[in-house]
């Protein structure tokens, strides 16, 4: 879609599985593997794509730890997770005992995490959200209610990136204005940048829990894009065997690029 020049724009410098039986993968397209040793694997997971199965989407047959398994003939455990929406770098061991060690490091905050999100509103310039979140466990893991009102602590830091203001009314007001921010999440709570976005009311587009309806539609019909705009783009760890440090990168693609592009916000990634 052209750009209108209405439109204002400002930029800123700134676990295991074994195969699944009686499921035909020899069509599935590959994953795109960022980085491979004897040791781990780090993939750019694409939007859409549960990590492993979860008794919430019994009916799925697609996961990436599955895909992974068969594409380089091996077991794969994954050493953190991404929500089904969300697309980027996702680190897998290729030994149980070394997930392990990489949980240990997420655990310890140890793992530096960068995300990229189109939301909703401007944000400030830069700033921290501590907000604790009350806990929501994984549907593997326990039946029946899956929250709980136990708070725990959560801190995630951003920083605006670029901002657009359309002359559409979406919402009550007679624009609608949008903002590209990174995020750097310190704790690792469940679906934390996501609550968190939505706490300071400046809610992840494409968002179906968090997010805010009429913008997901007005993103989906004006720009093509059926996807939640939330992505890891970096994540810097140490190799669990040798220690060096490591950093992946996955720049977004796809809906998110195209997305990006049509807002005007066309500067270099990571």
């Amino acid at each position: 879609m052209p750009t209108s020049p209405a439109w204002k724009f400002r930029l800123q410098p700134g676990n295991g599985f074994l195969p699944e039986f009686g499921v035909d993968r020899s069509s599935e397209a590959p994953l795109a593997i960022l980085y491979r040793d004897e040791h781990i694997v780090v993939i750019d997971k694409p939007p859409n794509l549960l990590v492993h199965r979860s008794e919430i989407d019994r009916h799925e047959t697609r996961f990436a730890i599955q895909i992974l398994r068969d594409q380089i003939g091996q077991r794969v455990w994954p050493a953190h997770r991404l929500d089904r929406g969300t697309s980027g770098v996702l680190l897998f061991a290729l030994r149980a005992e070394l997930a392990g060690v990489l949980g240990r490091q997420f655990e310890a905050g140890t793992v530096e995490k960068c995300y990229w999100a189109v939301v909703r509103g401007h944000p400030p310039a830069e700033g921290i959200i501590d907000h604790p979140l009350s806990r929501q466990r994984d549907a593997y893991e326990f039946q029946g209610d899956r929250s709980s009102q136990e708070a725990q602590a959560a801190v995630t830091r951003f920083r605006r990136l670029a901002t657009a203001e359309l002359p559409v009314m979406v919402d009550r007001y007679p624009s609608s204005r949008y903002a590209l921010i990174e995020l750097e999440p310190v704790t690792g709570r469940r679906h934390q940048l996501r609550r968190h976005l939505k706490h300071i009311a400046h809610p992840i587009i494409g968002d179906a829990t968090y997010g805010k309806g009429r913008h997901n539609r007005f993103f989906a019909e004006r720009f093509g894009c059926h996807r939640s705009l939330l992505a890891c783009v970096q994540l810097t760890f140490d190799h669990p065997v040798s220690g060096q440090r490591l950093q992946k990168k996955a720049p977004v693609s796809g809906e998110f690029a195209t997305t990006l592009a049509q807002l005007g916000w066309n500067f270099p990634q990571l």
